[in-house]
């Protein structure tokens, strides 16, 4: 049923006029008559009587009357329901964050995002970025921060960080290191697989130069406890080590000859449309990024 001719019904019906309610509709009055002549043809009944001084409703008219107040209701309804999720969007957004990037991010993305979109639920999954990737893949994730992701056809990435890797301890350092020290190091590293670990390794490999590993654990937080504690030394970004927050000092040297780096990636499935939330997530990570561990 076309809501328009019901609209127009509606008029001439309360008008009971098809002169009156063609003039407060702004329509000629022929072309009125023709769009109510539609919706009786449509429904195959006829729902006014013209008489001298206007219409009256047949008990078809008196019956459609009824139902057109509740149906217009609730287009209107509707209509504004959608205006309003224009101005301030509903729903869920999804986002992958690895764990020590969301130890210094997420408070303020969270926050910076409520505060443009009140109504809408801004979830943050925390895990490695070999998982995270996978799962923006499944299209468990609207998108994510991934450290040295594989190339992907089903995702979109952009490089949005490159920081050198340093050698991390409680003893003193030089200001740099060269790479082939590490070897004579004993190492706590974070536990494979892993993408720093993957990075690390396809320069040592190549080089012969084995890694020393005296633990393996899952949390960069947890690394750096062992490393201030003694247990090892590491190697991490050096946002990473600049995080550390604790009476119990750390020393870092620049890992060189050659220079590590490491890339902090946006990454989003190319399969899903992107929308007006998911733009200002974007948006808001590449800030909350560069102001953080830029």
């Amino acid at each position: 049923m076309d809501l328009t001719r019901l609209t127009y019904f509606v008029a001439v019906a309360e008008a009971g006029s098809f002169s009156r309610a063609a003039a407060a509709l702004h329509l000629s009055q022929p072309a009125l008559s023709r769009q109510v002549l539609l919706l009786e043809e449509e429904l195959g009944q006829r729902l006014l009587e013209r008489t001298g001084r206007g219409v009256v409703l047949t008990e078809s008219g008196r019956a459609l009357l009824q139902h057109a107040h509740g149906i217009l209701a609730l287009a209107a309804q509707a209509e504004s329901d959608m205006q309003e999720r224009l101005r301030s969007p509903r729903g869920r957004v999804t986002i992958g964050l690895p764990p020590w990037v969301a130890r210094a991010i997420a408070a303020d993305l969270v926050q910076g995002f409520l505060q443009e979109y009140p109504d809408v639920t801004i979830c943050i999954e925390e895990n490695l970025s070999v998982s995270l990737r996978e799962w923006l893949m499944a299209g468990r994730l609207d998108l994510a921060l991934l450290f040295d992701p594989p190339h992907s056809p089903q995702i979109m990435m952009e490089t949005l960080l490159r920081e050198p890797l340093v050698l991390v301890s409680s003893e003193a350092l030089p200001s740099k290191i060269r790479l082939s020290a590490l070897s004579q190091r004993s190492l706590t590293m974070a536990r494979g697989p892993n993408a720093l670990r993957r990075l690390l390794e396809s320069y040592t490999e190549p080089r012969g130069l084995p890694l020393r590993l005296v633990a393996e654990v899952d949390s960069v937080h947890t690394v750096l406890s062992l490393v201030a504690r003694g247990m090892g030394d590491s190697v991490l970004p050096w946002s990473a080590a600049k995080a550390w927050a604790s009476p119990l000092a750390l020393h870092v040297a620049q890992v060189v000859s050659p220079v590590v780096r490491n890339r902090l990636v946006l990454a989003v499935p190319r399969a899903r449309p992107a929308n007006r939330v998911t733009r200002f997530a974007e948006h808001l990570l590449k800030r909350v990024v560069a102001e953080q561990l830029g």
